[in-house]
This record gives C-alpha cells, sequence and structure tokens, in this order.
C-alpha cells in the first residue's frame, strides 16, 4: 500500500527513495510483522484462555496430557495477522502474484480456523473431517494454480509451455514439460506442503523455526527470479513479477518470530491448525509460482520426512501389523526414544537449516 502511495513523490524527495527497494520493503515487512505479532500476541492468548483449550490428543505421547493439557490453540492467526499486515503495507498491492499467496494463506488458514474452533468449543480433538479439509484445500489449491500458470502464460519474456513445465535443479536449462498434469501437480505440491508442515507442528516451537529458515529461503529464490539481471546471471528461469514474493516471505519471517515468543518452550500458545495449515500453503504456493517445486522438496525437507514417517507407519501397520517407528511423525518416535523435547526440537532446526543450504546451492550449481 505504502508503495503505491508514496513511490510517485520518490523523485521530489530523496529519503522516498527507498519504498523503490525491494530489499528495503522486504526489510520493513518482517519488522512491522514482528512487532504486529509481538503485541498482539498477550492480549490474544488471554482472549483464547476465556474461551477454554482443546483436549490433548491421548494418541500422543502420554508425557503431553499433564504438560500440555490447558495451552490454548488457534495461536497461528498471530501469524497470519502479522504476515498481512506486513505484507499489505510495504508490498505492491497491483501484483497479481502477491494476491495469489495471500488468497492460499488466508483460505487455508481460514479452514484451520474453523478446525481448532470446533475442537475448542465442542470440547474435542476432532475438528473438521479429514476428508472435508482436504477437499477445500484442493479447490483453494486449484484456483490458485489456475490463476499462476494464467499469469505467467501471459508474461513477457517468458518459453512457450513453461508455465506447465517443472524446473530440474541443478541443470541450467532443463524443464520437463507436464501439460495439463501440472495443474494436479501443482495442486498437490500447495496442499502436500501445507500438510506436511501441520503434522511437524507437534512440538514447542518444533515447526515455527524450519517454516522461517524455508521462508528466508524462497524470499532469496524469489529475488532472484524475479529479477532479469540476477537469473540471467545465475542461469534461473526468470518468472517476472514473482520478485515481490519475497516481501510476503519477509513478512512471514517476523510474523513467525513475534509468534516465536510466546510458543517457545514451555510454548503459552500453541499454532494449531490456523498456523501451520496456511504457512505450508504460503510456502508451497510460492515455490509454484518461482518455479523450485523440486527444490521445495530439499528446502522443506524436515517437512517431508515427518509426513513421509507418517506415511510408512501406516502402510506398515496396515500390511503386516508391525510398526516402523515407536510413534509417528517421527519427533514422537524420538521423544519415545527418551530424547528431551529441547533436543529433539533444536537438532530439527539444525537439520532443516542444513537442507536450506543445501537447496540454496541449486541456484549456482548448474
Amino acid at each position: 500500500m505504502l508503495y503505491l502511495l508514496l513511490s510517485p513523490f520518490a523523485d521530489q524527495f530523496q529519503a522516498l527513495n527507498l519504498i523503490n527497494y525491494l530489499t528495503f520493503r522486504t526489510g520493513a515487512a518482517m519488522m512491522t510483522a514482528f512487532v504486529l505479532a509481538l503485541a498482539i500476541g498477550n492480549p490474544f492468548i488471554g482472549w483464547l484462555r476465556t474461551k477454554g483449550s482443546q483436549p490433548i490428543r491421548t494418541d500422543g505421547p502420554e508425557s503431553h496430557i499433564v504438560a500440555k493439557a490447558g495451552t490454548p490453540t488457534m495461536g497461528g492467526f498471530i501469524i497470519l495477522a502479522g504476515i498481512l499486515a506486513g505484507t499489505l503495507i510495504w508490498a505492491d498491492i497491483s501484483n497479481p502474484y502477491l494476491w495469489v499467496v495471500i488468497f492460499v494463506t488466508a483460505g487455508f488458514g481460514g479452514i484451520g480456523f474453523i478446525d481448532d474452533w470446533r475442537k475448542v468449543t465442542q470440547k474435542s480433538t476432532e475438528g473438521l473431517s479429514g476428508k472435508g479439509k482436504l477437499v477445500l484445500q484442493f479447490i483453494i489449491a486449484a484456483i490458485a494454480v489456475v490463476a499462476m500458470v494464467y499469469l505467467l502464460d501471459t508474461a513477457p519474456d517468458t518459453p512457450d509451455n513453461f508455465a506447465t513445465s517443472v524446473a530440474v535443479p541443478f541443470f541450467k536449462d532443463l524443464m520437463v514439460p507436464l501439460s495439463y498434469a501440472f495443474y494436479l501437480f501443482g495442486m498437490v505440491v500447495i496442499v502436500g506442503a501445507s500438510n506436511a508442515v501441520n503434522l511437524t507442528d507437534g512440538l514447542d516451537g518444533l515447526a515455527i523455526v524450519p517454516v522461517m529458515i524455508a521462508a528466508a529461503s524462497f524470499g532469496f529464490i524469489a529475488y532472484f527470479v524475479g529479477s532479469s539481471v540476477y537469473s540471467e546471471y545465475l542461469f534461473l528461469n526468470f518468472t517476472p513479477g514473482t520478485g515481490e514474493l519475497s516481501v510476503i516471505c519477509g513478512a512471514m519471517i517476523g510474523a513467525g518470530l513475534g509468534f516465536l515468543w510466546y510458543n517457545a518452550p514451555p510454548a503459552m500458545v500453541f499454532m494449531g491448525d490456523t498456523g501451520s495449515l496456511s504457512l505450508g500453503g504460503a510456502i508451497g504456493t510460492i515455490a509454484v509460482a518461482v518455479k523450485h517445486e523440486i527444490v521445495l522438496v530439499i528446502i522443506g525437507g524436515l517437512f517431508v520426512l515427518e509426513a513421509v514417517s507418517v506415511m510408512v507407519q501406516v502402510a506398515s501397520f496396515k500390511l503386516t501389523g508391525k510398526r516402523v517407528f515407536r510413534m509417528a511423525p517421527i519427533h514422537h518416535h524420538y521423544e519415545k526414544l527418551g530424547w528431551a523435547e529441547p533436543t529433539i526440537v533444536i537438532r530439527f532446526w539444525i537439520i532443516a537449516f542444513v537442507l536450506a543450504l543445501i537447496g540454496l546451492s541449486t541456484l549456482k550449481l548448474r
């Protein structure tokens, strides 16, 4: 908003020229989101406590039933408020990619909020049905993918079939054309990322830091691929207009830091599905927009590991009657092995950071 309001006066007032720099607006969005999330955290958590908390799942670790009982959920609203405020104040709101990501983030956040609200008000661990949530997620993801394909198809300086092709990391010009199958592929990326983050959100602070690491990584990627100069230098596929997505990535980092203040062990609030579904959906949508869907598997490798551990556990139990892990997702397996919760969380943060560095290396190793 400020960009559209102030940029026309940048020639007359030199100080306002800062608003034309994407890096400045990304940093400003980060600080705005952080301050807002920090400011609304205490009063919002106080309000949540008056509404009660959802019961702790009995199929999780026994230690959680007592240690985490009474902790309010829906803290993801704090993150969403920070992201939306930071983005809308500092980003170029005429950018259509920005609105696609906001649409998915708010839509998935709405699904998660309804799910969390039902659990709290009904005092149950069951909210929306799993199938119901997936149907709603796929509908939102389908609209987003169609919009992004259209934007890339109609953008100047993009090759034929670029919008429906997938870039292969470590190769300069290798694009795999998927044609109409890309629509399903893009939907799976967005919905899969959303639910993978949701599965990771099981310990205090476990999900939010890897999300911030992924957001920072895709902020760099969006900045580079959205620039004709940097994309040519790094042999990346130029995706016009997507550079603005670095602003929303900055807002995600700032809002995540503000939320972590209250989510650090022992957590005062959980993000709930309101936060996990929206954050995962946002990262997945950005990955599709900047044509780095496969790199998301590397950068978000921790989320992939958590999701795969659940799939392996379920498949093994159904086929053989035996469990591969003591409990899934895999962070609970390590709890069962006797690892302290902070140890698991910090070691998983380290893994997420290393995977992000590997993912970012694909920008240069070609």
